[in-house]
């Protein structure tokens, strides 16, 4: 059972100037709750289980999801550009249309995640786990720490 409910993330968010600016909701309980389209820039959800959570369109920009579990969450469409997800537990997660630009992905378990157009323009990948991962039609422009044989692997997916 989550911690938090929508509502009360909406009263922080409020109480922040409205934006979810710089929120902190470190190593809190948010498991399978519904934060589709909210503002969470540059929050502090490190620690934080945010797994089965539906994140959709939801604008974490900045924010810092280090060793967070969003296992199976639902992150299609939202924006983690510049985003801290060092350590994170990623695996079977939705990232359809996310942008993830220049995310830090160091580290983090993308087992069967699905990753599926979205942009991971210089996105850091350094000893992350991609097996079963689906990245077609994803852009990876500039990223870095992919496999050597990346290329090959993708074209598998199609």
């Amino acid at each position: 059972m989550a911690d938090l409910t929508r509502s009360d993330v909406i009263k922080l968010i409020a109480g922040s100037s409205g934006r979810g600016t710089g929120i902190v909701l470190r190593g809190v309980d948010l498991s399978q709750l519904s934060l589709n389209g909210l503002s969470l820039v540059a929050a502090d959800l490190s620690l934080t289980d945010l797994s089965r959570s539906f994140l959709s369109q939801t604008d974490m920009t900045k924010s810092n999801l280090s060793q967070a579990n969003l296992s199976y969450a639902d992150l299609s469409e939202a924006v983690l550009r510049n985003a801290m997800l060092r350590g994170a537990n990623l695996s079977g997660t939705d990232f359809r249309g996310a942008d993830l630009t220049e995310a830090d992905l160091r580290e983090v378990d993308l087992r069967g995640a699905n990753l599926r157009g979205a942009v991971l323009i210089r996105a850091n990948f350094w000893h992350a786990n991609l097996e079963e991962a689906n990245f077609l039609y994803a852009n990876l422009e500039g990223a870095k720490g992919l496999p050597v044989d990346f290329d090959r692997w993708t074209a598998e997916q199609d």
